[in-house]
């Protein structure tokens, strides 16, 4: 448990150096930008390959399998949960799709990933990733989806299609990409060199500080005085911090997985909404304002949710 609060200590100090930097004008114009291409196209695919072939085999992967549906279905099931709420709560029409993507799908890469890593360790790795598969479908087809929906109500155009290729092509992300190519590799048998090897390493080194630095600038741009916590924000939160990592809960409970993965889909589950949904709202002509206000919301009550669920996991899982 003290373990667990130093990792959550290191996080908070992480981001709050980020926070304290954007406000002294240190990430002005693009730089925010930059930092988080750094993450995704160079530091986490170079981390991927690194952990990836130098501490796992083929039947190591093997057996990590069988837990990918459990995200899948957590995570489509919390979303549909949303859908229904958006009608009950008469969430405007053009703010659902971006409601349900707040509520069920999260920050799996810049926040969940890290943390993971600081309280597991680099062994959290391959089951992060499972996680990591599922979030970044489901946000790239159901939750862009909603969010190009949302927008094309809004601008009275038809509706978008489901399958697009741009949303293909975002699923095959960078970290995807390196992850796969990885595992191909691994499965093949073939072996990098040791200066390549290196060179993964070091760049990888650079994902957990990057990615709180990034955060942190992000809560440094929230606009307090636009924070009204309306219903339908309330019942974001409730999505985010709540049902569905007790979906989560429910589909590992009594399972025969391993413990470690049990406790890393817990705490990706719980973490805030998608960095990339007001980007994306704004994009589609969506609610970029409520889409903005919703992730900075969850991203700031992460501070006080991450300690409480890095507690609780060793709670409801007895190792």
């Amino acid at each position: 448990m003290l373990n667990a609060l130093q990792s959550v200590f290191s996080v908070i100090l992480m981001i709050a150096l980020g926070f304290v930097l954007a406000k002294r004008k240190w990430f002005e114009g693009n730089s925010s930008s930059l930092l988080s291409r750094l993450v995704v196209s160079v530091a986490l695919p170079a981390y991927m390959i690194s952990n990836l072939m130098s501490g796992y085999d083929r039947a190591k992967l093997l057996s990590m399998l069988p837990g990918l549906p459990i995200p899948f279905i957590a995570m489509i099931g919390s979303y549909v949960i949303a859908m229904g709420l958006a009608l009950i709560l008469r969430v405007p029409k053009g703010r659902r799709g971006t409601f349900a993507s707040m509520f069920s799908l999260s920050n799996a890469i810049f926040i969940g990933l890290p943390v993971n890593l600081l309280l597991f360790g680099d062994v959290s790795l391959p089951f992060a990733l499972l996680y990591y598969i599922a979030n970044t479908s489901c946000f790239w087809t159901i939750g862009t989806f909603g969010i190009a929906n949302d927008g094309c109500i809004l601008a009275g155009r038809p509706k978008p299609s489901l399958i697009s290729l741009s949303g293909l092509k975002r699923i095959l992300s960078p970290p995807l990409v390196a992850f796969l190519a990885a595992v191909l590799m691994i499965m093949v048998g073939i072996k990098l060199p040791k200066p390549i090897m290196d060179l993964c390493k070091y760049l990888g080194n650079l994902t957990t500080p990057l990615s709180m630095l990034f955060v942190g600038i992000v809560i440094s741009r929230v606009e307090w005085k636009k924070l009204k916590l309306e219903l339908d924000l309330m019942f974001v939160i409730a999505g985010r911090f709540l049902v569905t990592p007790f979906f989560v809960y429910l589909m590992v409970k009594g399972r025969d997985f391993p413990l470690l993965m049990k406790q890393v889909f817990l705490i990706q589950s719980a973490m805030p909404a998608m960095t990339q949904t007001p980007i994306l709202a704004e994009a589609y002509g969506a609610d970029s304002e409520y889409a903005g206000i919703g992730t900075s919301l969850t991203t700031v009550l992460s501070l006080i949710t991450i300690p409480l669920y890095m507690g609780l996991v060793g709670v409801l899982f007895q190792g």
